[in-house]
């Protein structure tokens, strides 16, 4: 089983405003094109969505709520997997989490980490996917949601550990082949994990966890496989994998990881098989000769390229494969 991991899907108001036509509808086919390929690939497509759909009036920072539309693209794009539990999962209330839910349903679209309320969290949580003899459990929490509490009765899964324990032995009873925890944590704009995200992966390991893959700092950070002491695998902690896609223009803001595990089970054992890393620019408006948003793999070079474009997404590219060639910690045995 093939997994491929994004980060932040995220949606200033430079981006909806990108989007908007003359009859008031909303247009993201530019913003996918160029990465359908590579997500349509996977056996799964998992990314973070941070921003609800709770309707108009649409809106950007600091509190978000994108137009349907938005939703629709990554649908044909290929996610299967949606992460909800961010800081702006409460951006638009109860309206934003039970809107949000009912659409990504509507779609298909699996989402973990938000719950309309305790029942809809049993019936959904741990989130189950079996594909090709393989059965993951994935997790999904956030270390906040900007001060907003949450409006009962929904749920939005929190970094506490006494929940995580419990939600990861809720896991182990489910006998999945995989666990994969999707956690919201960090400093914003940092590069490098602080102690407690270290620390939360460690012990996310030593729960049971397989493999932690990380968002919420905006920029990329590095990879580590653990080696495991109890079985012939390794796993893999993703501490950031930065913006998808988004407006920032911060430095290093501009720049995503894309993760693929693939997974393979014989005789009853999963192992960690392979993983590959690979990096997206986002092409903002601005700097687009057809004035749209547009996710770039680091290896495609478009021909409408305009040359202040190349430029930046070459220098922005350059500098982090030199950042994660001298930070990535890992060698994994075949």
């Amino acid at each position: 089983m093939s997994l491929l991991f994004v980060g932040d899907l995220m949606q200033h108001q430079a981006q909806i405003d990108a989007a908007r036509r003359a009859d008031g509808s909303y247009d993201y086919s530019h913003c996918f094109s160029l990465v359908k390929d590579d997500i349509g690939r996977a056996d799964l497509a998992i990314g973070n969505l941070e921003v609800t759909l709770g309707g108009k009036p649409y809106r950007g920072y600091p509190q978000f709520s994108a137009p349907d539309e938005y939703l629709y693209a990554i649908h044909d794009a290929g996610f299967d997997i949606l992460a909800t539990a961010n800081n702006h999962s409460l951006d638009r209330h109860r309206r934003g989490i039970e809107r949000t839910l009912a659409l990504t349903d509507s779609l298909d679209i699996h989402t973990v980490g938000t719950y309309r309320d305790s029942l809809d969290r049993q019936r959904r949580y741990p989130l189950i996917i079996e594909k090709n003899g393989i059965r993951i459990a994935i997790l999904s929490a956030t270390y906040g949601t900007n001060g907003i509490t949450s409006t009962p009765p929904n749920i939005v899964n929190s970094l506490n550990r006494d929940e995580l324990a419990a939600d990861i032995r809720q896991a182990h009873s489910l006998h999945p082949d995989a666990i994969i925890a999707f956690v919201h944590w960090g400093n914003e704009y940092q590069q490098q994990p602080n102690a407690e995200q270290r620390n939360l992966a460690q012990w996310l390991i030593s729960q049971g966890v397989d493999h932690v893959i990380g968002g919420h700092p905006h920029v990329v950070q590095p990879i580590e496989l653990v080696p495991s002491p109890e079985h012939p695998t390794h796993h893999a902690i993703v501490y950031s994998l930065g913006n998808y896609v988004s407006n920032m223009s911060i430095p290093h803001g501009d720049v995503g990881l894309t993760v693929t595990l693939t997974l393979e089970k014989i005789a009853g054992t999963t192992r960690l098989k392979d993983i590959k890393h690979n990096l997206v620019w986002t092409e903002r408006a601005a700097l687009s000769q057809s004035g749209n948003f547009r996710i770039i793999p680091s290896d495609t070079i478009p021909t409408d390229f305009t040359p202040e474009a190349r430029h930046r997404m070459s220098r922005a590219i350059s500098m982090e494969k030199d950042f994660l060639n001298k930070n990535n910690k890992f060698i994994l045995k075949k």
